[in-house]
């Protein structure tokens, strides 16, 4: 017995939604490509029934992510508007300003950062750490930061961490993000501040534009909250009370009858599924 419905596509459920809230990677593109399905799905779904919110855990400002689908194949028609979780961090990250910030990523993430009046620092300077993700997520793994993260925890830095997720797809690779550095200080007992999915704070201004595009306020029932993800995505929509649409090929990778049982055994519920995002 399973608790989603397998639905054809979203064109079987468009009509009972007025409103989409989609994941990016894993459900519109992998990273090097566009999912040329997905792309006609959510062309449509603006079409003939309403606006689509791109709601992603990427540590970028929203406004870098246009320039990011241009690399990767993503035609600009599939959305209204998007949000991420780098959009929720700058309030978090400017309460905190000048710092010093330790900062922990890669150089491509320092978009996050070009509108805030934050100083970096060295570790034992700081006074707390800001993570985007690995300084090499194509060579490194959680494993390499047990160093950094036990002198962190022993001079008390708390960690603004910028994307929640722990893995995501590139391609056919999986890479470790931010979400396992902040889940591994949160294991041997530091302090972590999320902004992104499936946290309040990147929902909140999902809804701000939501209303700015529709312009009125949606009902929590109508709205369509699309993912990969069930740690992020699904357990966001859930805790926002939205029905969810869960994309089963992307981070998890996990066929029909693999499904119910990792949903049950992380007390999911979603409403849907599709292998992959299609009309």
């Amino acid at each position: 017995m399973t608790n989603f419905t397998d639905i054809s596509g979203l064109g079987s459920i468009a009509d009972e939604y007025d409103a989409l809230l989609v994941d990016i990677w894993g459900v519109i593109h992998n990273g090097r490509e566009a999912f040329d399905e997905a792309v006609v799905a959510l062309e449509r779904f603006r079409a003939e029934r309403g606006p689509v919110v791109l709601i992603s855990n990427s540590p970028r400002p929203s406004v870098a992510i246009p320039a990011q689908f241009d690399e990767v194949g993503v035609p600009h028609t599939i959305y209204d508007a998007i949000v991420t979780s780098g959009d929720a961090t700058i309030d978090e990250l400017a309460r905190r300003a000048p710092g010093p910030a330790y900062k922990l990523g890669p150089e491509r993430d320092d978009p996050l950062y070009e509108d805030l009046a934050l100083n970096f620092s060295s570790m034992e300077d700081a006074a707390f750490i800001t993570c985007t993700g690995l300084f090499d997520d194509e060579t490194e793994t959680p494993d390499d930061y047990e160093e950094l993260l036990a002198q962190a925890l022993k001079l008390k830095l708390p960690m603004v961490c910028a994307n929640p997720d722990v893995r995501a797809k590139r391609g056919d690779k999986l890479i470790y993000c931010g979400g396992a550095l902040a889940q591994a200080y949160e294991d041997i007992g530091g302090e972590v501040i999320y902004a992104g999915k499936p946290h309040k704070a990147i929902y909140r201004l999902s809804r701000a534009w939501l209303k700015e595009v529709a312009g009125y306020e949606i009902d929590t029932s109508r709205i369509l909250a699309i993912g990969d993800n069930i740690h992020t995505d699904l357990l966001g929509a859930q805790n926002e009370n939205y029905a969810c649409l869960f994309v089963a090929d992307g981070v998890h990778d996990v066929n029909a009858e693999q499904v119910n049982a990792l949903l049950a055994k992380h007390g999911i519920f979603v409403k849907y599924m599709l292998p992959s995002l299609r009309w």
